[in-house]
Formats: C-alpha cells, sequence, structure tokens
C-alpha cells in the first residue's frame, strides 16, 4: 500500500504566500514520517498558482540524506517538465489529463488532443532523465459543465495512457462527486485490464464522504492513495467552492482497520500534524 502525501495541493489554493523556509520546515518534517512519496512543488506559470513560485527554492533546502521517500512535482507543459527533469532529486512528474475539455483548457489552456500529445513528448523526456510520469486523469469521476462522461470515456483515456507506456495513472475525483458504485465499477475494470499500470486515488472529499470513497477504491483493489493532513487542498482551478483532499490521518485510519497501513512513524507523523498549524494557520 502506497500514501502519498499532497502538501504541494493543500497549499496551492492559499491566497497568501507561505514563506519558502515554512514550507521546506513543513516538508522536511513530512520527508521523516514514512511516505512513499511527497507531492511537494510544481513547476507552473506563477501567474497561474502563484502559492507555488519558489518550488525550486523549496527543493534546495530539502534534507534527502535520511529519508526514504520520493519526490513529485506536477506540471502542466513542456517547459515546466524540462525545468522538473533537471533536478536529479525529484522521480516523478505529475501531469493532469482531464475528460472534460473545459477543465483541461483552465487548468492548462490546453485541449484535450493537445494536451495529449504534449504527454508524449513529456514522457519521452522523462524516459531519456528517468523518471517516472504519473498521469492523473481529472474529472475522472464526472463533471460540473454538463459534459459527457461515463465508464466507457474513462477506459479510452486510460487506453490513450496505455498506449504511450504511460507506468502509473491516479484517478482523480476532482470536484469530489464520486460515488462509491462508479469508483469499484472505474478502478475494478481498469485494474483488472491494465496489469502493467499502478491506478492510484486522488479524491477530493468532504470529510463525510472519505469512507465510502477510501473503501470503494479499496475493494476494488487499489492500493496507491493521495491525500493531505488535515484535508487541505482541492483545485483552485476546478470551481469556486473548493472540496479539500482526503486528510491523511483519515486515509491512515481506514487502512489500519483494514490491515493496509503502510509502514510509518506515528511519531513523526504527529510532529508533521502539529507543524501543519503554522502552514495552514486558522
Amino acid at each position: 500500500m502506497k500514501v502519498i502525501e499532497c502538501p504541494r495541493d493543500a497549499m496551492q489554493g492559499l491566497h497568501d504566500f507561505i514563506p519558502t523556509t515554512t514550507k521546506a520546515a513543513y516538508i522536511n518534517q513530512l520527508l521523516k514520517v514514512g511516505f512513499d512519496t511527497i507531492d511537494f512543488g510544481s513547476f507552473v506559470s506563477p501567474k497561474a498558482i502563484p502559492q507555488m513560485r519558489d518550488t525550486a527554492e523549496v527543493l534546495s533546502q530539502l534534507d534527502l540524506s535520511q529519508t526514504s521517500s520520493k519526490l513529485l512535482a506536477i506540471i502542466a507543459n513542456l517547459r515546466g517538465a524540462e525545468q522538473a527533469v533537471s533536478f536529479e532529486e525529484i522521480s516523478f512528474l505529475g501531469f493532469p489529463l482531464s475528460i472534460s475539455e473545459t477543465f483541461q483548457q483552465r487548468n492548462t489552456n490546453k485541449s484535450v488532443g493537445e494536451a495529449l500529445d504534449q504527454l508524449a513528448e513529456i514522457q519521452n523526456l522523462c524516459l531519456k532523465y528517468n523518471k517516472t510520469l504519473v498521469t492523473y486523469i481529472s474529472m475522472g469521476f464526472g463533471n460540473p459543465y454538463d459534459e459527457p462522461f461515463n465508464e466507457e470515456i474513462v477506459s479510452e483515456f486510460v487506453q490513450k495512457l496505455s498506449d504511450l507506456k504511460i507506468s502509473i495513472i491516479s484517478l482523480s475525483d476532482t470536484i469530489g462527486v464520486a460515488e462509491p458504485e462508479v469508483i469499484k465499477d472505474i478502478f475494478k475494470n481498469s485494474i483488472t485490464a491494465y496489469t502493467t499500470i499502478e491506478f492510484g486515488a486522488h479524491f477530493h472529499s468532504t470529510p463525510q464522504k472519505t469512507r465510502e470513497k477510501v473503501e470503494a477504491a479499496l475493494a476494488a483493489g487499489c492500493k496507491r492513495f493521495d491525500s493531505a493532513i488535515k484535508g487541505f487542498g482541492g483545485c483552485p482551478m476546478a470551481k469556486d467552492d473548493l472540496t479539500g483532499n482526503v486528510a491523511t490521518e483519515k486515509l491512515l485510519e481506514i487502512l489500519e482497520e483494514h490491515s493496509k497501513v503502510p509502514e510509518y512513524s506515528k511519531a513523526e507523523f504527529e510532529k508533521a500534524m502539529v507543524q501543519s498549524i503554522d502552514v495552514f494557520p486558522g
């Protein structure tokens, strides 16, 4: 079981800029916990996501000498990917590919077709620099734009990514609308049909819906979950009222009940919970 902690997703929608040293100190604490991966920053336009304009500076202040966690950075185009691959410390590049044409334009200023073309270039770049590309299927369980959505469309997108030899796909409930039966069907079908791909769940959720979403994905065989301490975050490009991430503390509680909790330091996790107050005041 893999837990990907997402401070980048938690921070990116905040209006007030978090000082670089505060970001780095918080991520350094997260690196002590034992998460599989830390989604720590992004190389995107600072005009679009001003909170992440200091990702390179944050990276320079991280202590990776005694951690097993790997680093993931989000990119939205080839230019961002070229920046990210230049850092040896980064193992994963994450690219958001949307089922929704509207959201793809809002999020990356590209059509879905253009995004797929760029994704192919980014995949080649990752292979050249020994990085792994994680592709997020955004709006993977529905969208607020009245655009077509069904399980067959998701399967078509997964097939396109399989053709590009993408090895990790994270199905994203961008606006928090996924229902348990839909989650089960989509994950079960994908996991069964594409045995060489690692499928993950990136759920945005209200606290009341977290358990049913996580348990549905678990029942379908999902072994990779994204989360953020205290459930902060959500996509600022999706809609005006953000739905936050699955809270890491709740995710770990559910995984423990199902005897699927990964190895991690509870003491260091509690320290991260306390330190999060400095990062997310109020």
